[in-house]
């Protein structure tokens, strides 16, 4: 052992915190959501390798991205009706049919999301995330709108809360004074 590898670890320098660190986070379970995000970012490693030709990561566009979520379809767990069904735009309908099973809007929003700070994480630099591209939102939101038409059930954005102490002191201005 020499001398400056022990006088680097009393001092503390930086790459020894930084192996301090490393160990300590290895030994902490990851959260669920962490754990979710590296299985995610794994699948989609895996996706691109499998293409033929392989795609590295650095030339990964919307495009794959895009094929990756309907490649994901054929995995999915919600029926969605299609337009020429009996059931189509009724939220609990009555019987089977053979319309196909997709995966879930809020599934694809999730994995998006958790993809699209993995990809940062990862190295990769914001302005070149292809998870964060317009070409993704489009989709979403046309995800989001055809299953909420074949559900029947009409896509309603959630109202942000206001703040209840602004809102109060507001509506005491306008009462009228005794």
């Amino acid at each position: 052992m020499s001398t400056s590898k022990g006088k680097d670890i009393a001092e503390g320098s930086s790459s020894s915190r930084a192996v301090v660190q490393a160990a300590a986070a290895a030994s902490q379970p990851l959260s669920r959501y962490e754990s979710q995000k590296r299985r995610d970012w794994n699948t989609f490693g895996q996706y691109l390798r499998n293409q033929r030709p392989p795609v590295a990561l650095s030339q990964c566009s919307s495009n794959h991205v895009l094929d990756f979520l309907r490649y994901l379809d054929q995995f999915g767990k919600t029926k969605v009706h299609l337009q020429g069904c009996l059931f189509f735009g009724q939220a609990e309908p009555p019987g089977p049919c053979t319309c196909p099973l997709r995966q879930a809007w809020g599934s694809l929003d999730a994995l998006i999301g958790r993809l699209r700070a993995a990809y940062e994480e990862n190295g990769g630099l914001p302005e070149t995330n292809p998870f964060a591209s317009g070409a993704i939102r489009v989709y979403l939101r046309e995800v989001r709108d055809s299953q909420a038409k074949a559900r029947g059930i009409p896509y309603k954005k959630k109202k942000k809360k206001r703040n209840l102490m602004k809102d109060n002191s507001s509506n005491n201005n306008n009462l009228p004074m005794q």
